[in-house]
Parts: C-alpha cells; structure tokens; sequence
C-alpha cells in the first residue's frame, strides 16, 4: 500500500526533510514509513489524517487511497503547510498466497519527479516481511519492514528505507473497529545529528461499492494506514 513520504518531496519544495519514508510521507494503508506490497481492497477508499513533526515535512496532511481493481490502487496527498499535492499508484504484479509482489510511482508532484518502487513481501497470518527498492533523485534506496499481528486489533511495526533525509521506525496500528484506526509511530534519523521524532495518522474506510468483491483472508486483516517512500 502507498504511504507517502514527502520528505524529500517537502524537502525540495521548502522544508527541511510523510512520515517516515519520505518528508511528509502519508498513506492509509502500509507501515509506518515505506511502502508496502498489498494493494488497498477493490472499493475501499480511506480518508487518513496525519500529524507529525515539522522535521518529517508538513505537520498536517490528509490522504485518500482507493482500490480500483483488485491489483490497482491510487492515492492522492493533500499537505497545508506549504500546500503540496503528491499522487502516486501501485499495482500487484503477484498476489499468490503469502506471496507479493507489487510495483508503482510514488510521491509525484509538479516540482519533484516520481519515485518509482519494487517491493516484494511474505505475508503470513501474524508476520509479514516486506523488501524491496526505490530510486529517488539519482540514488536507489532500500526498504525493508517487518510487522506482527499481535491481537486481531494490534499490529507492531517497524521499517527502515535508507538514504538521507529518511528513518528507522518503530510502531503500532490499533483497529477501533474495521474501519477506523490509528497509527502512531517514532522516527530515527538516519541523517546525523540523530533525532527521533513523532507521527500519528487516523485512517477512516468508506465501503465504495456497494457490491465488494470478496476478500481473501489475507485482505481481511487488519492494517496500518500506509505512507509514501522518500
């Protein structure tokens, strides 16, 4: 799922470093800072809003996501200070059991050129690994992210994208119902002098389609609202 990451999107702009993976990196669905291999269900649209420090670029930010097909996912990010608009999509190349692979262009705005990104994951029931690279201005970056479904409800996570101007994040997701949750999340600057900054996003998901395809288990269970890579 796209997470956008704006920092270097803001960076470029006028910040100085979405969340996590990118300076302002926001996304409903994914970890707390990179991309991730599933593709947000077909009908789906989640509405996030995300708070985070100024040093992970727009402290206030909204995203939607949407499924369009089962493979295919859009997103589009809304910053306020300074206003920014990023859109990005990602498609499931494979989607065979705890297999994924997924592929798409993200954090594109009419400044900064689109980043584009291969992640592969293995998904089980209670962990799920995710790997994979992105390209931003002239250098490819690697991410990686572990998560464990601990409850039905709770789901820890941690990832890591390097490169300047990203992090190494440890958090959670916790579903107040299968709709609504929340995700906050700590950042560890890779750029010295370390910080370790905060986030939080609150994802909403509105059932589109009246008639919605049916889920794979996999689909079924809970996760963390997603942000865009660096």
């Amino acid at each position: 799922m796209i997470r956008f990451s704006l920092h270097r999107t803001a960076a470029f702009v006028c910040l100085s470093a979405l969340l996590g993976a990118a300076s302002a990196r926001a996304t409903t669905k994914g970890l707390n800072q990179i991309v991730t291999p599933d593709i947000q269900p077909q009908g789906d649209l989640s509405v996030s809003f995300q708070l985070q420090h100024k040093g992970l670029g727009n402290p206030q930010q909204i995203q939607l996501e949407y499924g369009i097909t089962k493979r295919l996912e859009v997103a589009l990010f809304q910053g306020f200070t300074p206003t920014q608009t990023v859109g990005g999509f990602e498609y499931g190349f494979l989607q065979r059991g705890p297999y994924l692979l997924s592929g798409g262009l993200a954090n594109y705005t009419t400044h900064v050129s689109a980043q584009p990104f291969l992640e592969g994951g293995y998904y089980l029931p209670k962990n799920k690994f995710s790997l994979g690279v992105t390209y931003v201005g002239k250098q490819t970056e690697g991410i990686f992210g572990y998560a464990y479904q601990a409850t039905p409800k709770l789901q820890l996570s941690a990832d890591y994208q390097t490169g300047h101007g990203n992090s190494q994040t440890v958090g959670f997701t916790y579903s107040f119902t299968d709709r609504l949750s929340i995700n906050p999340a700590l950042y560890f600057t890779n750029d010295r002098p370390h910080h370790t900054l905060g986030y939080a996003v609150l994802t909403y998901t509105f059932p589109i389609n009246e008639k919605r395809p049916e889920q794979t288990p996999q689909e079924q269970r809970t996760q963390p609202t997603k942000k865009a890579t660096p």
